[in-house]
């Protein structure tokens, strides 16, 4: 079993130092609340007065915290990390910070001599108690081979993401697109209910279709991601339909403001020359726009 320091007791980080606990690791821990240090302490792990003194003989330090900032401050600043941590330590950041951030702060440490990986989380705290996270392990083959064993102590899966800040990225991008969708959801449904349609009726369809189960796993591999455009479904038809569905909201006051921003994407695809491509080249449309021409 390793020495861990734990810093960071929230909504996340207190179940996940309680996994570790149970799984046998000795733990460290810190955080600005005294009291949730102390829930810890009863289950066995010693509270540490700093984030330096957390750190002292520590094989493992955790950081679970709010921002990049605190990560820094942890790390860098007076009573941190850094004045007590082994050279032979490895930091692990399970924050959701921003990735130039990480970045840098992975850059840093090096420079001191120090090890970091960056290893954010999937799913939510129910999962944190279970210990069924989604760990999305950025760092060297030898740093994620090093921390496996300390990281499925608190998950349930763990992926590789291919490389130092990686795993802050990938993080990113499924926050990202989830958290666009679940309000673009909230449109759909209240132009259910504004309709009159039955949302059981929606949600058995939409669980069948790329509506439901999104474009990453069902149009895109079988069309765009072939490089095969040819029209299954053409951008001028879905253009159609969106505006069809927008006048509609348009006529029961329903608000669409991410569906009418979509409709930009498909006007700007068509005025492209994109009209008789298969919808899924709205991908190269928006590569386009971003200036990534070259070949995938």
């Amino acid at each position: 079993m390793s020495a861990i320091a734990f810093i960071g007791l929230g909504q996340m980080g207190a179940p996940m130092a309680s996994n570790l606990l149970k799984q046998g690791h000795q733990l460290q821990v810190f955080d600005v609340n005294p009291e949730a240090a102390q829930a810890l302490v009863a289950k066995g792990a010693q509270a540490a007065t700093t984030p330096a003194d957390a750190a002292i003989d520590a094989e493992f330090v955790i950081t679970m915290l709010p921002n990049g900032d605190l990560v820094r401050a942890v790390l860098f600043g007076e009573n941190g990390v850094c004045q007590r941590l082994s050279r032979e330590a490895l930091v692990i950041d399970m924050s959701t910070i921003h990735p130039l951030q990480t970045d840098k702060l992975i850059a840093e440490m090096a420079e001191r001599g120090f090890s970091m990986m960056d290893v954010p989380v999937g799913r939510t705290s129910d999962h944190a108690i279970a210990g069924t996270l989604l760990l999305l392990a950025g760092g060297t083959p030898s740093q994620v081979e090093r921390a496996t064993p300390v990281l499925m102590a608190m998950g349930s899966e763990l992926i590789n993401a291919g490389g130092p800040g990686m795993g802050i990225r990938v993080k990113l991008i499924n926050n990202y697109m989830s958290i666009a969708l679940n309000a673009l959801s909230a449109e759909a449904a209240v132009l259910c209910e504004a309709l009159g349609l039955s949302f059981d009726v929606a949600l058995k369809v939409m669980s069948g279709t790329p509506a439901g189960k999104g474009h990453f796993t069902t149009s895109w591999p079988n069309k765009v991601l072939k490089g095969d455009l040819s029209p299954a479904f053409m951008i001028d038809l879905a253009h159609k339909d969106l505006g069809i569905a927008l006048d509609v909201a348009n006529q029961l006051h329903v608000p669409m403001p991410l569906g009418a921003a979509s409709r930009e994407v498909y006007n700007q695809a068509r005025a492209a020359g994109r009209g008789r491509e298969d919808w899924t080249a709205i991908l190269e449309q928006v590569r386009a726009s971003a200036g990534l021409n070259h070949t995938r």
